[in-house]
């Protein structure tokens, strides 16, 4: 699964400036805009979807989040031709409606796969299964990459629709190999009506991140992380494609140019992944924590660095200073979050945290992206970065509590 959802994003992603940017043209406030019905429609149906995994199927959640994804890929990639075919709807219109499938089909299968997983290893071994699957991923991911190039070259629109499909092959294989064996049905199930037994389960989701307080400050957290990476991550191509510029004595195209930094950023990343496999216990919840501060730090630096770069090639170490950040960032924040999460609501509560990074994404991604049209680019990712302190800030109370006795953290909290 982490391969094929890897090897399907990076064919769409990694050139997806080359599209939207340079195709349809679009400015930073759409760019942005794009991101923010997306994460509203996460924010949207992010709770009923967790719910269903947690009271249902995590795999039959997966599954349709699967298909789902992939009908919303497809029809991204088809918003130029349909935008050309019905005058009365744009492009930008239907790139739209395809992000409601998109964040639809995301939120069925956000917490689902990762509750899904942790229940049938088990959380005293998902540590190295999370960097495990973290590696294959990367190993799709440079697959992606060489395709995305490739079919960007021939038609602008063609990874979107390739990705879409992709998707929807991995949905098939989906439901012939993925197996559930570990997951209980609530036996209350059966005995109340369905949305009732729901709505139950969320409340007991949203009891234990009330009871538990470092739960509501993961919750503030993914707040302003949120808000940052919707910044960053819409808005750092088309830096570089019209603040930056690329070299104009190389003969390479802006995809081919995007398509080598992720290339590069990938194949590092391997050699990092391995490299912390070997050396670091992510098991340890003070080490992961400590990890996640260091890592956190990179972030805003890697972001400072790119605003303030004078040319290119500090533009492009910024850029692979922060995809690195965040390709070791994802295994180790999995580990250590379900560490804290009860296995009973754990689709629920990751649900809950996701719906929160949505909240953050729509507000501040929307707000960066009006900064990004009324001054500059850059000054949207000064933005951006500064969204990220109250992050820090929140990190290293939990690192502070972590090092306190049990018996004076209640009253400390």
């Amino acid at each position: 699964m982490s391969f094929g959802m890897s090897l399907a994003n990076a064919t769409m992603f990694t050139t997806y400036a080359v599209y939207q940017v340079i195709s349809l043209g679009l400015t930073p406030l759409q760019l942005l805009l794009i991101g923010a019905v997306l994460e509203g429609t996460v924010l949207l149906f992010e709770g009923i979807t967790g719910i269903i995994a947690d009271v249902y199927s995590r795999r039959l959640s997966v599954i349709i989040g699967v298909f789902v994804l992939g009908f919303g890929f497809v029809l991204e990639g088809s918003a130029i031709w349909l935008g050309e075919s019905i005058p009365l709807l744009s492009a930008f219109v239907w790139l739209l409606l395809s992000q409601v499938f998109f964040g639809i089909g995301h939120t069925f299968v956000s917490g689902a796969d990762t509750a899904w997983i942790v229940d049938e290893v088990g959380e005293e071994r998902i540590g190295p299964v999370f960097m495990k699957a973290k590696r294959y991923g990367l190993i799709g991911t440079l697959i992606g990459i060489v395709l995305s190039v490739g079919l960007s070259m021939l038609i602008t629109n063609l990874p979107y629709l390739i990705g879409g499909l992709m998707y929807v092959v991995l949905g098939v294989l989906l439901v012939f190999g993925m197996k559930e064996t570990a997951f209980v049905r609530p036996e209350a199930a059966s005995k109340k009506t369905h949305w009732r037994h729901m709505r139950q389960t969320w409340l007991s989701g949203a009891g234990v991140i009330r009871r538990q307080p470092v739960l509501l400050l993961i919750l503030l957290a993914t707040l302003f992380g949120g808000a940052a990476a919707e910044g960053y991550d819409r808005l750092w191509q088309a830096h570089l494609i019209q603040g930056i510029g690329f070299p104009e004595h190389i003969p390479l195209t802006a995809a081919g140019w995007l398509g080598l930094f992720a290339l590069a950023s990938t194949l590092i990343g391997l050699v990092i992944m391995w490299i912390t496999e070997q050396k670091l216990d992510i098991d340890n919840k003070r080490t992961a924590m400590f990890g996640l501060i260091l890592l956190l730090l990179l972030r805003i630096g890697a972001i400072v660095l790119l605003v303030a770069a004078p040319d290119f090639a500090w533009a492009v170490t910024a850029v692979l200073l922060l995809d690195l950040v965040m390709i070791l960032n994802e295994p180790i924040y999995n580990t250590w979050l379900n560490y804290n999460i009860q296995g009973r609501t754990r689709a629920t509560v990751l649900s809950m945290l996701s719906q929160s990074d949505a909240l953050g994404q729509t507000a501040g991604g929307a707000a960066i992206g009006w900064i990004g049209s009324r001054f500059s680019l850059r000054a949207s990712l000064v933005a951006a970065a500064m969204l990220l302190t109250p992050v820090l800030a929140v990190y290293s109370r939990i690192w502070t509590r972590d090092r306190q006795p049990p018996s004076s953290r209640s009253a400390d909290m």
